[in-house]
């Protein structure tokens, strides 16, 4: 059992531990940091042993990499209204780590893979990892500063399969169906896809291109299927990445995080100004639906308006998609009652025999190497039966007050439709930005939160972070730091419905949401001229000089500087 010592742990190589990474070192390029990552290869959900063909981007060329090292443009054949097949981000990240070097060690020399960290502590002042590699030898790190980027789609989610034991066929998570032989085994010709979501859309086409019969259950008591939109775009814009980039779009969903103006309190406070973004939002909810004149359509509609965000959704990255799904695919709309041997049983009273059931599921939080004293301490999600009362009191008064400000600023929020809301065992993410405890200043949270866009979103986290562990920034004091916690709690509640009660949904603000840290870092360079500011989309090339407008304000290597800015006094 060895035992090293290093400034920064960074937990998890994906888009959001890579950009962690790197902007630290920039700052610090002497640090002693270390990436551990539990797979095998570096990427996250963009990794390797993740990929099969069918497998594209929600993203587009010039939003789809880190801000200093632009992504080849990848083949026309292998694009679409600019999205492109997700492989061209695994291979842009791959090149990325061994391009970026600091005191003569690249990022994927600092990356240790098959680190399995199952127990993360504090003592002494300093972070404790416990990770186990892939022989079962326990290896313990000791760290100063803790970057957390384990991610939201880290840790399977299978629900309770009754009669798992007697299925007697392969039951396979999304995560694990690239790696998979399903697609290519001449033993699988039948296949049940389980879930409504984008992810399981995205295995039944799959699965029917390669052959195979393919039958899709989609629950009728949970959110409902996903939302697919056109990625074309309208206008100026060429695709629909890029409509939605535009600061101006931001403007149109009701929250916080917009910048407050004579068009925003138009928009959200007026009578005529909601109901002229009711029409935009009717409208944009029509395009989301499937197609009139195709069978089965009746089943595969979503369960709230696209405005909502109550469930899923994606882009549509085939022409031939709905041609596919409706032809080729028999659709099932009912919970699973049980397994039997090669054989789904439903509650509907139908019976669907398979040769394996993929699982479009979903995830849960990867913080299960924090017990559950740490978790309640650092306000991460954790059983509401284990908040202590004086906690649970006083948050409960605290996002009671912040619900009525949420109403009364956004009386669109006050009466949302009809939905489904999964009875609930955890507590919400209650983290400042959504990145720093408010306990513990020398841990941060990067890539925890639903966004659209990874790349900038991190980024901006990334350097908000950085300042925010070396002391950098003007914080409020603990007590306004919880009471506007509790607020992006109240409104992402009302604003997300179910996916809200996690307390980190943030669909159509990643592009306020990165103006907001960069803001409180006292950064501006990612702006253009008022006109372009809000009808430009925001790319990628936007932020380039960020990191040298760091620099110039808060110098290199500033770990000791501004030990008091922190503001922790409650």
């Amino acid at each position: 059992m060895g035992s090293q010592e290093f400034d920064v742990i960074v937990l998890g190589a994906g888009i959001s531990g890579i950009a962690a990474a790197r902007f630290y070192l920039e700052v610090h390029p002497e640090c002693r940091l270390s990436l551990l990552e539990k797979d095998t290869c570096l990427g996250g959900v963009w990794n390797s042993r993740r990929a099969y063909e069918g497998f594209w981007t929600q993203w587009i060329v010039g939003t789809a990499e880190f801000s200093d090292i632009p992504m080849p443009r990848p083949p026309e054949n292998d694009t679409y209204y600019d999205f492109f097949k997700a492989k061209y981000t695994t291979m842009y990240l791959e090149d990325y780590v061994d391009r970026r070097t600091y005191a003569g060690e690249t990022l994927r020399e600092r990356i240790r893979f098959g680190s399995h960290v199952h127990k993360v502590m504090k003592a002494r002042e300093k972070w404790v990892i416990y990770s186990k590699d892939k022989t079962g030898d326990t290896h313990i790190f000791h760290a100063t500063k803790l970057i957390v980027a384990s991610g939201l789609t880290s840790r399977q989610y299978i629900p309770s399969l009754s009669g798992k034991e007697k299925f007697d066929r392969p039951i396979i998570h999304q995560e694990n169906f690239g790696q998979s032989s399903i697609l290519s085994s001449p033993d699988v010709q039948r296949v049940t896809v389980l879930g409504g979501a984008k992810s399981s859309a995205d295995m039944v086409y799959a699965s029917v291109k390669a052959g195979k019969k393919v039958s899709w259950i989609v629950r009728d008591t949970g959110t409902g299927p996903a939302f697919f939109l056109s990625p074309k775009g309208k206008g100026p814009y060429k695709n629909a990445f890029e409509l939605g980039s535009i600061r101006v779009a931001s403007t149109l969903s009701p929250s916080f995080l917009v910048p407050e103006s004579w068009w925003t309190r138009f928009l959200h406070e007026t009578k005529l100004g909601r109901k002229i973004l009711q029409g935009i939002w009717t409208g944009a909810n029509a395009e989301a639906m499937p197609p009139e004149n195709i069978k089965h359509r009746e089943k595969l509609l979503p369960h709230t308006p696209i405005f909502w965000q109550n469930g899923t959704g994606g882009l549509l990255n085939h022409t031939d998609f709905w041609e596919t799904i409706t032809d080729s695919v028999e659709i099932y709309q009912s919970d699973l009652r049980e397994l039997d041997a090669g054989l789904v049983r439903l509650k509907s009273g139908e019976e669907v025999p398979t040769d394996v059931l993929l699982c479009g599921t979903g995830w849960l939080p990867a913080l299960d190497f924090f017990d559950n004293d740490l978790l309640v301490t650092l306000d991460l999600p954790h059983e509401i039966a284990d908040e202590p009362v004086e906690y649970s009191e006083k948050w409960a008064t605290l996002e009671k007050e912040a619900d009525q400000k949420v109403i009364q600023k956004f009386p669109m929020l006050a009466t949302p439709p009809a939905h489904y809301t999964k009875p609930r065992t955890l507590t919400p993410y209650r983290l400042y930005n959504g990145i720093a405890s408010i306990r513990d200043d020398s841990i941060v949270f990067i890539g925890h939160v639903l966004v659209g866009n990874y790349f900038s979103v991190t980024e901006a986290q990334a350097i908000w972070a950085t300042a925010y562990l070396d002391k950098q920034l003007m914080l409020p004091s603990i007590a306004e730091r919880e009471k506007q916690i509790a607020l992006f709690t109240a409104w992402c509640r009302r604003r997300y419905l179910n996916n809200g009660e996690n307390g980190n949904w943030m669909t159509f603000e990643f592009i306020v949401y990165s103006d907001h840290l960069l803001h409180e870092v006292g950064l501006s360079s990612n702006r253009k001229s008022w006109f372009k500011n809000l009808f430009s989309p925001c790319m990628m090339r936007d932020m380039a000089g960020l990191r040298d407008e760091y620099m110039a304000k808060y110098g290199n290597d500033t770990t000791a500087l501004g030990a008091s800015k922190h503001g922790l006094s409650s």
